[in-house]
């Protein structure tokens, strides 16, 4: 019982003490540095996307890679500062068709490749967009199905890897 007491005592005390602990350390904690990348740095990122998952009607993939360029932008890092890889491979490969060939592969007749405009968007801006040949011909996929400007890959695996060896950041899970 003495020991049930002792215990309650000393935790009112920690109570009653905490809000003059946290006004002596809210200072020290409003004075941290945010962590920023270099402005002046080049940046070399290769994105694995090979999944069908979406991210507001496009693929998961091409919507982080547009954040990641975004984050960059906002701490100073031109898009001309960056080398991004996108290689699409697998299931995500889909994303990279014109529109007569997506509603094929989706079984619509009336869909719009949503990302289409996006990976012009990214082009335009000095991003390499890549398709995995190797689910191209696994599809019966050729060149003319593909979106202008994506350039084709043996295999994505191999792309990855070769970029990996040459510094890249990898940037996977989509």
């Amino acid at each position: 019982m003495n020991r049930r007491k002792f215990l309650c005592v000393i935790g009112c005390m920690l109570g009653l003490a905490a809000p003059a602990i946290a006004q002596t350390l809210e200072p020290a904690l409003s004075t941290r540095t945010l962590v920023n990348v270099d402005p002046h740095a080049h940046y070399k990122v290769v994105y694995d996307i090979h999944s069908a998952e979406t991210a507001a009607g496009i693929s998961k993939g091409l919507f982080y890679a547009r954040g990641l360029i975004e984050a960059f932008r906002k701490q100073g890092v031109m898009p001309r500062q960056l080398d991004i890889h996108l290689v699409l491979h697998g299931e995500a490969a889909q994303y990279l068709l014109i529109d007569t060939t997506y509603r094929d592969v989706v079984n619509d007749p009336f869909a719009v490749n949503l990302n289409a405009k996006i990976t012009q968007d990214l082009l335009d801006i000095g991003v390499s967009v890549e398709i995995c040949h190797s689910v191209m011909k696994s599809k019966g996929w050729t060149a003319d199905d593909v979106l202008p400007g994506a350039t084709i890959v043996h295999d994505g695996y191999t792309r990855i890897v070769k970029l990996q060896n040459d510094g890249y950041a990898y940037i996977g899970g989509f």
